[in-house]
C-alpha cells in the first residue's frame, strides 16, 4: 500500500524562485546554468591569457594588440548543465513514527519525499535533468535524470506509490553514475549500508561530482516522548528495550553523538551535510539547502 505524503502544489510554488549553484565547476559541454570547468569564449568574460599557437584567432583581443602589440585572448566562463539524481531511502526506519496520528505518521517518509520534489523543482528550472532512485523492500527503482516538461511531477508520482519497508541499498548504483552529476541523498542513515554508501559517495566527489547528504531525523527520535516505555527497532521489531528516564537521557546524548560524527564523516568525503527534522517545513529546509545553511 503506498504512502500518499501530500499535495505539492504549495511547496512547489514556495520554491519556483530558488537558484542551486553547483559547489565547484562542473565537467561538461551542454549549455546550462552552471560554471564550467573548461573556459572558452560564447561565456560570460573572465579574464585575458597570452595568445598561444594553436588558439582560435576569433578570440582574439584585436583592440589589446593594436595598443599593446602583445596577442591575448579572452577566456569566459562558460557555463553547463548539470544533471541532478536523487537518491531516496525507502527502507522501513524512514516509516517512522508509526501510530494513527494523521499529522506524525510516517513523517520521516513524507519529508523524504517532499525534499526530494522540492529539490528536483529547483533543479529542473535551471535547465538541469532530474532523475530519482528509490531504494526499498523491492529493490532499487530508477528515474533517469531527464529535463523534458513534467518530470518532477513524474518523480512525485513515483515516490507517492512506495511505502517504506524491508532495506535496500543504493550504494551499488553511485558506481554507475557519471561524474559530472550532483548526487542527493535522502536518508535517515540507519541502515546496514550506510558505511558503504558513504564511502561510494566519496569516491563519486573525489571524481569532482557534487555530492549533498540530506540527514532525515523524526522530531520524536530529537525528543523521544516522557511516557514511552518501550524503544523498538523500525528495521527489526524483535530488538525492544526499556525506555525509562535515565535511559531517554542516555539515548539523546548517545544520539546527538552520533549525528555529530555523522556530520563529519560525510564532510570529510567531500559532501554536504544537512539534518532536516519532521517538523520543519519543507519549503524552508530545500531553501536552506540550496543555500548551502547546514544545520
Amino acid at each position: 500500500m503506498s504512502i500518499r505524503t501530500h499535495d505539492y502544489a504549495a511547496l512547489l510554488d514556495q520554491v519556483r524562485s530558488l537558484r542551486w549553484p553547483a559547489r565547484r565547476r562542473v565537467a561538461g559541454n551542454l549549455p546550462g546554468a552552471h560554471r564550467a570547468r573548461l573556459r572558452g569564449s560564447t561565456g560570460e568574460f573572465s579574464e585575458y591569457r597570452a595568445y598561444r599557437q594553436g588558439d582560435d584567432p576569433r578570440r582574439l583581443d584585436w583592440r589589446l594588440l593594436a595598443r599593446s602589440d602583445r596577442a591575448y585572448v579572452r577566456l569566459a566562463d562558460d557555463h553547463a548543465l548539470l544533471p541532478t539524481l536523487l537518491l531516496v531511502d525507502a527502507s522501513a526506519s524512514m516509516a517512522f513514527p508509526e501510530g494513527t496520528d494523521a499529522g506524525t505518521r510516517h513523517a520521516k517518509w513524507r519529508t523524504a519525499c517532499a525534499l526530494a520534489v522540492g529539490l528536483a523543482a529547483v533543479a529542473h528550472a535551471a535547465g538541469d535533468p532530474v532523475g530519482l532512485a528509490i531504494a526499498g523492500s523491492d529493490g532499487v527503482r530508477t528515474l533517469p535524470p531527464r529535463s523534458r516538461r513534467g518530470v518532477v511531477h513524474e518523480l512525485a508520482r513515483a515516490l507517492d506509490a512506495v511505502a517504506p519497508a524491508g532495506s535496500g541499498a543504493l550504494a551499488p548504483l553511485l558506481a554507475r553514475v557519471p561524474a559530472s552529476s550532483r548526487l542527493v541523498l535522502i536518508s535517515d542513515y540507519l541502515g546496514d549500508d550506510a558505511d558503504a554508501l558513504r564511502q561510494a559517495a566519496g569516491a563519486h566527489a573525489a571524481r569532482g561530482g557534487d555530492v549533498h547528504a540530506l540527514h532525515v531525523v523524526a522530531a520524536e527520535e530529537l525528543a523521544p516522548p516522557r511516557d514511552l516505555a518501550l524503544a523498538v527497532d523500525p528495521e527489526d521489531p524483535r530488538l525492544r528495550r526499556p525506555f525509562d528516564a535515565a535511559a531517554r537521557t542516555a539515548y539523546v546524548a548517545r544520539f546527538a553523538e552520533w549525528r555529530a560524527g555523522l556530520a563529519r564523516a560525510w564532510r570529510e568525503v567531500g559532501a554536504t551535510y544537512a539534518l532536516v527534522a519532521t517538523d520543519e517545513p519543507p519549503a524552508r529546509a530545500v531553501r536552506r539547502i540550496v543555500r548551502g545553511d547546514a544545520a
